[in-house]
């Protein structure tokens, strides 16, 4: 019986396949700044109701991944089994090719002082001096924070996405290098789990479906006066908030099949309704209702930001390809900024919108200025880890998105196809933020000016 997944999971194998052989070069970390963090993209396959595994295959070991395989490697001890080999057998097996591909990710806990309160991230964090790489960092990272188990006896090791510089100030001041690692989970039953009180609130698995479904998509609205008064724009932030309100962000309102909840921090189980009393809860009762002195619901868990770019650099691999169709560019919630952001990058976005298209069609945009035809050239070019051209990184700038920086034709054209391509389609995009900004509020000012010029002249010249 087929289950409407097939596809999806054998997409999913051929991109694990991609991405092991051809691994994304690693980012050097800018000068006088070593700090460097990694993420775990961990993967599950969720079993359909009418393929659930056998109880004696629920566990599947990398090492030994099919029982007709035993005899001969008993016979040649030195034999190694390929990446190849140990993804087919993981994918040969009948719950597997009929299940559900999923995706980890974790609420963070509330902290004092923690900007990222309550955000949806991946579990991961910055590298210790006794970790002896980045790798290393993302498993111990992921046993921390959610105590599952990445070792070879639990996961296999896909590879890495595309690093990043993570930056600060409309990319102006960079913070560390973050490197992202994929792993697929080999057991067919949801992993144990032990969450850090003081970093996760709670887990939540995603099935690849929703996080692909155009139905999904929404906004972030996130107060951002504050890095844009410490830009070049010398206005203080008070005046900021009150002109710009909020500004939107993409995102991706996820729908768990799957959560785990940490129940010892502090909020897992709401306070009770105040005492009825004649003060203003006692008024907002009468008016709203009784529900109106509960606790306000729990918010939806929107994946946008920083963790929506590596998300999407992943989901971009897959088909329909269409993670950055369904991607939008930031603007601000007041209208007259917003039509002011769109005059102004109309042109630029326009012609990342070309860039984007060519690159799908071609491969590369190198390609494209060859003149070489579509169907010869690849869809996916990724970088070529032997490559001796020096690229320089992309950056991540307001809210985690990447601003891209100059990675050379190349370097960036290998890139943009299928890869780190919403770095690519943000590059050059805040410069026209902060000038948009600031055409709108001196547009404001003017206005203002004029009105009370008129209003003015108006009541001076009564008699």
């Amino acid at each position: 019986m087929e289950t409407g997944t097939e596809a999806l999971v054998a997409h999913l194998k051929d991109v694990l396949l991609e991405l092991s052989t051809n691994p994304y070069p690693e980012v050097a970390c800018p000068p006088n700044l070593p700090r460097r963090a990694s993420v775990a993209v961990i993967l599950r396959i969720q079993p359909h109701f009418d393929h659930w595994p056998a109880v004696q295959t629920k566990h599947f070991h990398a090492h030994r991944p099919h029982h007709r395989r035993r005899s001969s490697l008993a016979s040649n001890p030195e034999h190694k089994l390929s990446f190849k080999d140990i993804l087919d057998a993981f994918f040969e097996q009948d719950w597997v090719k009929h299940g559900d591909p999923e995706m980890l990710f974790i609420k963070r806990a509330t902290r004092v002082g923690d900007k990222w309160n309550g955000h949806v991230a991946l579990p991961g964090g910055k590298r210790d001096p006794e970790d002896e790489d980045d790798q290393v960092t993302a498993v111990r990272e992921a046993m921390e924070e959610v105590g599952i188990d990445l070792s070879y006896s639990h996961a296999i090791s896909i590879g890495n996405l595309p690093q990043r510089i993570v930056t600060t100030s409309w990319g102006k001041v960079p913070l560390m290098v973050l490197c992202p690692y994929v792993y697929l989970l080999t057991s067919s039953d949801y992993p144990p789990q032990r969450l850090q009180p003081t970093e996760v609130a709670s887990t939540h698995w995603v099935s690849l479906r929703a996080l692909l479904s155009p139905a999904l998509r929404t906004y972030e609205y996130a107060d951002v006066s504050n890095r844009l008064a410490k830009s070049e724009l010398g206005i203080k932030r008070w005046f900021l908030q009150a002109m710009l309100s909020k500004m939107m962000f993409a995102a991706i309102c996820l729908t768990p099949s799957e959560s785990t909840y940490c129940s010892s921090i502090s909020g897992f189980v709401p306070e009770g309704p105040p005492a009825n009393g004649f003060g203003m809860g006692k008024l907002k009762e009468i008016l709203k209702g009784p529900e109106a002195s509960y606790p306000s619901r729990q918010q939806p868990l929107l994946l946008w930001g920083l963790t929506l770019g590596v998300v999407s650099d992943f989901l971009e691999h897959i088909p329909p390809h269409n993670a950055l169709e369904l991607w939008t560019y930031p603007t601000f919630t007041n209208w007259d900024v917003r039509f002011t952001m769109w005059a102004m990058s109309y042109r630029f976005r326009k012609q990342k919108a070309i860039e984007m298209s060519s690159t799908e069609q071609r491969g590369t945009i190198g390609i494209v200025e060859e003149g070489i035809d579509a169907a010869e050239a690849p869809k996916q070019d990724l970088p070529d880890p032997q490559a001796t051209e020096a690229e320089e990184p992309g950056e991540v700038g307001i809210a985690g998105l990447g601003v891209g920086r100059n990675w050379g034709k190349t370097g960036r054209a290998k890139l943009v196809a299928r890869g780190a391509a919403v770095n690519s389609m943000l590059e050059g995009y805040y410069p026209i933020v902060r000038k948009a900004v600031a055409t709108a509020l001196v547009g404001r000012i003017a206005v203002v000016s004029l009105l009370v010029v008129y209003v003015w002249n108006r009541y001076t010249r009564r008699p």
